[in-house]
């Protein structure tokens, strides 16, 4: 039962004063509820209201009644309260956010508006996130649709089974069809999202490779060094001896190899591969340059004869030199995070070095 409530408090407002209000106006909810209210404050805080009050009365009558039908009675007596105090508690808003919302949105109030979407999106659950999503629809609240719609897509087995989403089903497959549609185009991105970030691993790692094959060729490691120069055995190993183990053991293979010869070695063809990128990149003059085979590359780059794959093989220099850049940028942060590197992760990643090439 709905019962009859004192006028709401007078407040100060930039509006209108105190002296000035009219009380001669009267909200009629659902339940025969007469909540008294003031026409310039009500006016100044919604402009629907202000179209109301200022339309001409059917009736001859010194009394003005507003009827706001369709919502609990207690939701309207919490709305007309926050047209004079512009506040309204977490508790209100726990009993009557959805009702709150449409009022909000349907006389045009922006603040509680706001209020109400930001405390629905934190009380959003599986339960109730398909009625809150037909609301945010039908009272164009953006945000909150999009937060349901990702509820939804991040738990849809547990959605398919409430009572909400059968009654969608059955009663607004546009809705339906929208959200399936939502959902499908969230695990699209999330597998474009997946192969963007393997191809830069790939780039990654392939500009580590250049680094190192540069420093063996020219500085020399552990077990493999320049061809003018003996490797020393009592060198320590340097910073990314996980790249530089496995390609110190695949020159050493490509330099042995039998296979080779007549193109029959998966392993040797990687090493060609690697050495062919390096003239790619390769900056430096002919004659300073150590790494094997770099300036028959580069005289052999300028005899093209397969346009498509060499478009092909530009585009993989470019995104490895993009990637040698900015680890360039990033050096200080790596060299910390290599440090503080488990060997075995190391070794994972000299093996995906090894596949990718």
């Amino acid at each position: 039962m709905c019962r009859s409530i004192v006028s709401p408090p007078v407040r100060k407002s930039d509006h209108v004063s105190v002296e000035s209000v009219e009380t001669n106006l009267y909200i009629l909810t659902s339940g025969r509820r007469r909540i008294p209210a003031h026409a310039k404050i009500l006016a100044s805080a919604s402009p629907v209201l202000e179209s109301i009050i200022d339309s001409p009365l059917k009736r001859r009558s010194f009394e003005k009644t507003i009827p706001i039908l369709g919502v609990p009675c207690d939701a309207v007596e919490v709305f007309v309260s926050f047209l004079y105090s512009n506040r309204c508690n977490e508790e209100h808003m726990e009993k009557f956010g959805i009702h709150l919302l449409a009022l909000a949105h349907v006389y045009l109030v922006p603040q509680l508006k706001t209020q109400c979407t930001k405390a629905l999106i934190g009380r959003l659950t599986v339960e109730n996130v398909v009625d809150v999503l037909q609301l945010a629809r039908l009272c164009d609240a953006p945000d909150l649709y999009l937060k349901c719609m990702k509820v939804i897509s991040n738990r849809f087995k547990s959605v398919e089974e409430t009572e909400g989403w059968k009654f969608l089903q059955n009663n607004d497959p546009h809705l339906e069809l929208e959200i399936l549609k939502f959902i499908d185009d969230v695990e699209s991105r999330r597998k474009s999202t997946r192969k963007h970030l393997q191809e830069q691993s790939l780039y990654f790692q392939l500009s580590e490779a250049m680094d190192c094959l540069q420093h063996i060729c020219t500085e020399g490691c552990t077990s493999v060094g320049p061809y003018d120069k003996e490797p020393s055995k009592n060198r320590a190993p340097c910073s990314k001896f996980s790249t530089c183990e496995g390609l110190q053991h695949s020159i050493y293979h490509f330099a042995n190899c039998k296979k080779r010869v007549n193109g029959g070695c998966v392993r040797c063809k990687r090493m060609w591969q690697l050495f062919k990128l390096h003239s790619s990149i390769c900056e430096s003059p002919d004659s300073t340059c150590k790494v094997p085979l770099c300036r028959q590359f580069k005289t052999r780059g300028k005899q093209v004869k397969n346009k498509k794959e060499e478009a092909r093989w530009e585009l993989l220099v470019r995104k490895v030199v993009a990637a040698k850049a900015i680890s360039s940028l990033s050096l200080p942060k790596r060299k910390l995070e290599q440090q503080e590197q488990p060997r075995s992760l190391r070794e994972a990643i000299n093996c995906h070095v090894s596949v990718a090439c």
